[in-house]
């Protein structure tokens, strides 16, 4: 009879491509992992795994073998991880864009806390935060790009749409305009070097590349925010930002788009996270709040 162990060890590695990075993930020495691999493919008889120079490549029948356990293994860890967590109280780390979390998250789990959750949470990008995920050293992640690798749960959350705007200083810019000509005079503000949402609003609305740099970039929508309210310049705003703003007169328009560009958040679990767990409360807190 195969072991649990050695099926574990299996799925961890075909999951994070590396044994290295598969002992880390399951709390095992590299050389534990490697005998566990090498028993298994003693045991069925057939190579599991190429190893390549940073890593190893699955084979047809580790494919296979994969789509054949991940389920009923992730559902073992989940009762699992269920029983521990109510025994332990877990605490869950929960990471994301520091906007989105602030502005949105956090309020939607305020109840959660108040009850007895034990929280912590971190900022970073999407790809990053995903690895810390995947290394366990996240529970959930809020992610503005779908990811598309193995052992994760992931879930559409919320829809977000975008606004171009500037401070009402800038009326040189004609009311509710259309198009990027005459946006060449006013400086951009993004919080990145390379304006992804910037650039996307182009293409998706303008229909044209974002050839110019931007003028001021910070690392943070909320300081965004601030700085095209003071003036510095025009930036492209998930409506859930800056809707107060234009409604109070502090911001304006500057382009009316038949549909607006359109970005899903997704919440983002392991997939042995069990639905009772502290990390399966949390997300469903978030769905329902956002459902």
């Amino acid at each position: 009879m195969l072991s649990l162990d050695l099926l574990r060890s299996f799925l961890a590695v075909h999951r994070a491509g590396s044994i290295t990075a598969a002992a880390e993930v399951l709390g095992l020495s590299q050389p534990t992992v490697t005998a566990h691999l090498r028993s298994l493919e003693q045991t069925l008889d057939r190579p599991l795994f190429d190893r390549v120079a940073r890593g190893v490549v699955p084979t047809a029948a580790a494919h296979e073998l994969a789509r054949r356990v991940a389920g009923p293994i992730d559902a073992l860890q989940a009762l699992a991880r269920d029983e521990v967590g109510e025994l332990l109280g877990e605490t869950v780390h929960l990471g994301g864009a520091s906007d989105f979390l602030c502005h949105q998250a956090l309020p939607a789990l305020a109840g959660l806390v108040a009850d007895g959750l034990q929280l912590r949470v971190q900022f970073g990008l999407p790809e990053a935060m995903v690895d810390e995920l995947l290394g366990r050293r996240l529970d959930l992640v809020l992610s503005s790009i779908r990811p598309r690798r193995s052992g994760l749960v992931v879930t559409p959350l919320y829809d977000e749409t975008f606004a171009l705007v500037a401070a009402p200083s800038y009326d040189q810019v004609p009311e509710a305009a259309y198009g990027p000509d005459v946006l060449r005079a006013v400086p951009l503000v993004a919080y990145a070097e390379e304006a992804p949402i910037l650039r996307r609003y182009w293409r998706t609305v303008f229909g044209v590349r974002l050839s110019r740099p931007v003028d001021l970039v910070v690392p943070d929508l909320r300081g965004v925010l601030e700085a095209v309210l003071a003036g510095a310049g025009a930036s492209v705003l998930p409506t859930y930002l800056c809707e107060p703003q234009l409604a109070a007169g502090r911001l304006r328009l500057l382009v009316e788009p038949e549909l607006p560009p359109l970005n899903t958040i997704y919440v983002v679990t392991r997939a042995d996270a069990g639905p009772r767990s502290p990390v399966g409360q949390v997300r469903q807190e978030l769905l329902r709040a956002f459902g």
